[in-house]
């Protein structure tokens, strides 16, 4: 495996076909698409699919989403990470952004800061970014607290996909060492 990072509670490690159940279980859920256009996915061939194109990812951008693993079940949760941004989001194109989507049984555990605080720290430690973004639909009041939990600070609204309106947040890699310090 190319990623692979253990927190006290998560693991967290490439998407692989085997976890298509689980990616099928979460982009099925309506409750899980409620702040992401009310889209979810009706079969598990999507999944699969879904999952190529993030392992196309790891290949062509050297990052993607991770696969969350629960350790104490081993449960496939979700995913969380990064995403190497090519297309224009807000007139800004080629960034990396940190982010989540859990099935909801595993929601309220704080596993979406646990991941979040490895992902920023994969993100300067490892791979050296200088900054990392953040976006939340305006209404995603829980995800929002997550990203600032994590340190990132709110910049701006945008119109995601000319449909959604979202929140735009950032931590550059100082700002991301001094909310370390302050922990």
């Amino acid at each position: 495996m190319k990623f692979y990072i253990e927190t006290e509670r998560l693991i967290l490690r490439d998407l692989l076909q085997t976890d298509d159940e689980g990616m099928f279980e979460l982009d099925a859920n309506a409750e899980v698409h409620r702040y992401l256009g009310n889209k979810p996915i009706q079969s598990i061939e999507r999944a699969r699919a879904v999952i190529s194109i993030i392992n196309e990812q790891y290949a062509e951008n050297g990052i993607g989403r991770w696969a969350t693993i629960e350790k104490a079940s081993g449960a496939f949760i979700g995913w969380s990470g990064l995403k190497f941004i090519t297309t224009p989001e807000k007139g800004k194109s080629h960034f990396h952004d940190v982010g989540y989507r859990f099935i909801p049984r595993f929601w309220g555990k704080g596993y979406a800061t646990e991941a979040t605080k490895a992902a920023l720290a994969y993100s300067f430690e490892t791979l050296q970014l200088n900054e990392i973004i953040g976006t939340c639909h305006v209404e995603n009041k829980a995800s929002r607290r997550v990203l600032e939990k994590c340190g990132l600070k709110y910049v701006e609204q945008f119109l995601y996909n000319n449909e959604l309106l979202c929140d735009w947040l950032s931590i550059t890699k100082e700002e991301w060492e001094q909310h370390k310090k302050l922990k």
